[in-house]
């Protein structure tokens, strides 16, 4: 068994953390889940190469994967995910996803994987964005 990460959107981290405190994750985000698709080790690499920036610098960002949950929780956990990223993903075409999966595949994490399921997910991570807009922050919850 692995863990399950659930990508949605909220208004704002305490709307976010209130629903996902109430085990509310359905309807009010739009989620989008796929097992096995950590935030950080994905999502830092593809923010980079969307961006164009560094993976220190998106590290750097006070939102990639900020814990927002108490960090003495044994599980689940939630995380930020940043302002640029859903930027990115929104603006992004289906070759610019394919060839952002492609050049993940090529990271230690991505282990040569097949780009088809990174890319796959990273497209549906896409409409999320494009729906969630400037209005709404993107989030990750884990589970065990």
């Amino acid at each position: 068994m692995g863990n399950i990460y659930d990508y949605y959107a909220a208004i704002d981290d305490t709307q976010a953390l209130a629903l996902f405190e109430d085990d509310c994750m359905g309807d009010p985000f739009g989620t989008t889940g796929l097992k096995g698709a950590d935030p950080y080790l994905l999502l830092l690499t593809v923010e980079a190469h969307l961006t164009g920036v560094s993976k220190e610098q998106v590290e750097a960002d006070p939102r990639f994967c900020e814990l927002l949950n108490d960090p003495e929780h044994d599980g689940p956990w939630l995380v930020s995910l940043t302002d640029t990223l859903r930027d990115a993903l929104a603006a992004a075409t289906p070759e610019r996803l394919l060839e952002t999966a492609t050049a993940w595949t090529h990271t230690e994490d991505g282990g040569g994987q097949d780009p088809g399921l990174p890319a796959d997910f990273l497209g549906r991570l896409a409409e999320l964005a494009r729906d969630a807009g400037p209005r709404r922050r993107l989030y990750c919850g884990m589970h065990l």
